[in-house]
């Protein structure tokens, strides 16, 4: 059977009818199931890197459900065991989790509560597996500290692109809002060309003081000015054979774009306080969060500039154009964060990742990684109770409620309270939206500034 994505789950009852019950519900919900009748032959398909959970029965005949528990913790402590018990051993199965079970269910139990469960069993295996594999990288110097995540076409196509023009000479501008991931697009260009070996060097002109812009990207000799004690090597001369990415390069001085210009032309530097021209071997990949056409016919940007920047253009989707990405990433920086603050990873539940599709995210990419620092640090009260396992299964109708509420609210946060603006923004009539606003207990006037 071909893995889902939904994980994978190990099913262990020695009552046939349970076993098959238990596997449909599973293989239905999306999950790859192996059953087995007993927990010795259960055993013999473990290891440390399963990446699933295991659910087993506790009265079994030869090894019982609470030794298999004991087995798997032998071999893996954070592998999720849950448990399946009946009515007089429920005292004995919270004492088992207690000892390391990750839930148990009650007989008789509804098809969709087993989902539930191993659903978030298994969202908590993915997440220490990810965490292991990062520390892993780190320790042998790999980690990719920007990676590429996503699966909708947007990020699809930016992908594709990246991996059709990284291995070539072309100049790169990458277009993007805020924290949307510019730098991680030129890195990724940088690190899928054949100059991967030779430096990255990155510039963020708007943070630059334009007194010592000049010095720092071209360079200097020494006694070119007042305190130039000695020769300076600027950034584009020690990116040779490598890599320049300038970012923000709109906030760029209009007297230095025309240098910028002959550099790539000429592929040479002529540092301040010379008359010789320095061949520079790089590629340019410049970035912006302006339309530079506009800001060229408003002479704010160099025209000549812009078209010999504009030959290869990528361009990056925000996140509120792939909404479905944004819990697989929220999922990538939670164990990044579990990491750095040496916590573990929290579950991601349905509800917190409804909630957070649900929003706009103006800062991208980087505003989501705060958030799932704060998350992993227990800071967001709101994204804690989202997080907290649920008393029971959402039905479909619950679900779409929660979901409905949370675009309300962010429609009436974004819009600062406007009755008028949401509801424009929502296209629904008037009275539907006061029937909402009373139904999910929301008044405007808690989100008026």
């Amino acid at each position: 059977m071909t893995p889902t994505d939904s994980g994978s789950v190990l099913f262990v009852d020695d009552e046939r009818a349970v076993r098959l019950a238990g596997q449909q519900a599973l293989e239905l919900a999306g999950f790859d199931v192996t059953a087995f009748d007993g927990a010795e032959r259960a055993l013999r398909h473990l290891g440390r890197g399963w990446p699933g959970c295991v659910v087993t029965d506790v009265r079994m005949p030869g090894m019982d459900g609470l030794a298999l528990l004991e087995r798997v913790r032998a071999l893996d402590p954070d592998l999720p065991v849950i448990l399946i018990t009946g009515h007089g051993d429920v005292p004995m199965a919270v004492q088992a989790m207690r000892d390391g079970a990750y839930d148990f269910l009650e007989k008789p139990f509804p098809s969709e509560r087993l989902v539930e469960v191993a659903r978030r069993a298994v969202e908590k295996r993915r997440l220490v597996m990810e965490n292991r594999a990062l520390r892993e990288r780190l320790a042998g110097g790999t980690e990719d500290t920007h990676p590429i995540i996503g699966r909708t076409p947007g990020i699809e196509r930016l992908r594709a692109l990246i991996a059709a023009v990284a291995d070539t000479d072309a100049d790169v501008l990458v277009l993007g809002e805020t924290g949307t991931g510019k730098e991680m697009v030129a890195r990724a260009l940088h690190a899928g060309s054949g100059r991967r070996k030779h430096p990255f060097v990155a510039l963020n002109c708007g943070a630059m003081p334009e007194n010592i812009f000049e010095s720092e990207l071209f360079g200097h000799e020494a006694g070119a000015f007042t305190g130039a004690a000695k020769r300076r090597v600027g950034r584009i001369e020690h990116a040779g054979g490598g890599t320049l990415f300038l970012d923000e390069i709109e906030s760029m001085p209009l007297a230095l774009q025309v240098k910028l210009l002959r550099v790539i032309q000429e592929r040479a530097v002529e540092p301040l306080g010379s008359n010789d021209l320095v061949p520079v071997d790089l590629r340019v990949v410049a970035a912006t969060k302006v339309d530079l056409r506009q800001a060229a016919a408003e002479g704010k940007f160099r025209e000549d500039l812009y078209y010999r920047l504009n030959v290869v253009v990528i361009t990056i989707p925000p996140l509120r154009e792939r909404r479905e990405d944004i819990p697989l990433l929220f999922r990538h920086f939670v164990v990044q964060a579990a990491n750095r603050y040496n916590r573990e990873p929290r579950d991601l539940t349905p509800a917190l990742a409804q909630g957070l599709m649900a929003q706009d995210w103006p800062g991208n990419v980087r505003e989501l990684r705060n958030a799932a620092d704060r998350f992993v640090l227990g800071l967001d009260e709101t994204m804690a109770a989202s997080a907290a396992p649920d008393a029971g299964p959402q039905s479909l109708a619950e679900r779409v409620d929660l979901f409905e509420k949370s675009v309300i609210e962010t429609e009436l946060a974004r819009h600062k309270g406007s009755v008028k603006a949401t509801i424009e923004a929502l296209n629904i009539p008037r009275k539907t939206f006061y029937d909402k606003l009373k139904r999910y207990g929301l008044t405007r006037d808690d989100f008026v500034e």
